[in-house]
């Protein structure tokens, strides 16, 4: 028996392999399975337990071939990279990249990792999306903070301008200023507000935080808006800011309710907010075994085509009367929380789907 067999994965190690979004097996020189993290288990849709009964040449055919390939020069085991195929009957094979090294210090065991192509892409795809996000963030935060300095300065000379002028037309040329300057100082203002703000966070029932936010819709739109409920009430309490959550299910709530105007006139407006337990979510590269997913549907025209993929880059909005800060602030709190936000949209179905780790500490 090997020193892996008799004292399983239970440790530190065990606990953060089982963290990683990549599918990580252990097997032996003859491609018996000895351990598997999660991610694993939800890959090849079976338990630990029943693949340690499975030899690795079942879902993977060459991989004899290539633990003979991994030996080197002078008995060094130099790691091994490959595209194949994972079979998985009776599911069509999937395309997978792998990597085969030894395991240090324990003889004739090896690790494989097993990254969906797939996933592999939608994982770039979401650094990418976060990265460039990210920069429009911090270069309008910048141009904010150039921004603030001058306005006083603007604000003050056209008050004092007014206190020189007499009554008439031309006061109204410096209301007009002191108007806009304001206007100004309330957008600076917003566009700063998500990076002053800590976090207060508590154990937060996320049913309390959707009614709240129903109840505030729901008046503000009136009884024309169909707001049903399809929650999962076994769902467990959440760390978390329940003012901020508030505010994310509120701004959401309130585009979708602003989409829905005509069908509010015509009483066939609806929004659903589901609730959810789910398993093996990985955020930002990083495994969770459970998770709540909370969707906000609406059944409105749909988000524009030409600003979808930029809807939570802060001033994009689809309305004439929008800021566009809304949604990047959603995108920034569901971050501090550890979570993700996306949304899919078609004409007669918009789904904002937030996700959040159970046990992410905020």
């Amino acid at each position: 028996m090997s020193v892996i067999e008799s004292q399983p994965f239970d440790s530190f190690a065990g606990q953060v392999l089982d963290k990683l979004a990549t599918s990580v097996i252990v097997c032996d020189d003859a491609a018996r399975v000895v351990w598997c993290n999660a991610a694993a288990e939800v890959l090849l849709g079976c338990s630990r337990a029943h693949l340690k009964r499975v030899n690795l040449g079942m879902l993977l055919p060459q991989v004899k071939q290539w633990l003979g390939q991994l030996v080197g020069t002078q008995g060094k085991y130099i790691p091994y990279n490959a595209v194949t195929q994972l079979c998985r009957p009776p599911n069509a094979p999937v395309p997978v990249h792998i990597t085969i090294s030894s395991m240090s210090g324990v003889r004739d065991l090896f690790m494989i990792e097993v990254i969906e192509l797939d996933q592999a892409f939608e994982i770039v795809r979401q650094e990418q999306e976060e990265g460039t996000t990210d920069m429009t963030k911090v270069l309008l935060r910048n141009l904010a903070h150039e921004i603030k300095n001058p306005l006083g300065g603007i604000r003050g000379a056209a008050q004092l301008l007014e206190l020189e002028l007499a009554a008439g037309e031309q006061k109204e040329y410096t209301d007009v200023i002191i108007n806009e300057a304001d206007r100004l100082q309330s957008l600076v203002d917003r566009l700063l507000v998500p990076y002053r703000h800590q976090l207060n966070t508590q154990k937060v029932n996320i049913h309390e935080v959707l009614e709240r936010v129903r109840a505030v819709v729901g008046a503000e739109f009136g009884p024309k808006l169909r707001i049903d409920r399809d929650y999962d009430v076994s769902v467990p309490e959440i760390i978390g800011d329940f003012e901020q959550l508030v505010q994310v299910f509120l701004n959401i709530l309130r585009n979708a309710a602003q989409a829905l105007q005509e069908q509010i006139h015509d009483a066939t407006a609806r929004i659903v907010l589901r609730t959810r337990v789910t398993r093996q979510v990985t955020i930002r590269r990083q495994r969770h075994r459970l998770a709540l997913s909370v969707h906000v549907i609406d059944n409105g025209p749909g988000i524009d085509e030409a600003i979808k993929e930029k809807i939570f880059y802060p001033l994009v909005t689809g309305r004439a009367e929008g800021t566009g800060l809304g949604l990047a602030l959603v995108q920034h709190y569901v971050e501090q929380h550890g979570g993700l936000v996306e949304v899919n949209s078609i004409p007669g179905c918009t789904d904002f789907s937030l996700v959040f780790p159970f046990e992410q500490k905020v």
